[in-house]
């Protein structure tokens, strides 16, 4: 009776040390914990990637970039903070130029991202006051106006309007209102109708 046992066990055994059925547990605990340990170092690496990414975005956003130019002393692209002034602005670039018009820029203006700001010279302040004082009465210089304004003109459509900024432009400007005959496609009845309405100075 033992001896038929014995041949019955024998074949059990020896299946359970050749083939080692009871070390399957144990390695796959051992996979599953070096898996673990490679994903954590994995984790790791991508947060130290994604922390400089996050801060340059961040100073990205609390940065603006201007271009400051004009009357000013050092006219270039300077980098503000965000909710900076135009003050702040003038400061980066050293200040006003001595023929500046120090009023005609509104230093507590709020300054945005990619903006040009333009100081006049005291030359360029008057000569646009003069120019705002002539469309208030009424009047378009035809040697200053551009092409939309000129296009308020009766008989002066877009066409027309290039035509006369191209002339001045290649001829120096008009010296009197009836100069502006001279441009192709202008003639007296056109001339008639805008006399009035126009001028040089």
């Amino acid at each position: 009776m033992m001896r038929n046992i014995k041949r019955m066990l024998l074949p059990v055994l020896l299946c359970f040390f050749v083939c080692g059925c009871g070390r399957t547990e144990e390695n796959v605990m051992v996979i599953g914990r070096e898996e673990n340990k490679a994903g954590s170092v994995s984790l790791s690496a991508l947060e130290a990637v994604s922390e400089p990414e996050e801060n340059a975005a961040l100073n990205a956003e609390s940065e603006l970039r201007v271009y400051v130019c004009g009357a000013v002393k050092k006219p270039g692209v300077v980098a503000l903070q965000a909710g900076a002034r135009v003050e702040d602005a003038l400061k980066a670039v050293g200040g006003f130029a001595e023929d500046a018009d120090r009023n005609a820029v509104n230093l507590a203006d709020w300054v945005s991202d990619g903006e040009r700001i333009y100081f006049l010279t005291l030359e360029e302040a008057a000569e646009q006051e003069a120019e705002i004082a002539e469309a208030a009465g009424g009047l378009v210089n035809i040697n200053t106006a551009d092409a939309a304004t000129l296009c308020t003109l009766p008989g002066i459509g877009e066409a027309r309007a290039q035509d006369i900024i191209t002339y001045r432009t290649q001829s120096g400007g008009f010296e009197s209102t009836e100069d502006i005959m001279k441009v192709s496609g202008i003639k007296t009845s056109v001339f008639e109708k805008i006399r009035d309405k126009i001028t040089v100075k």
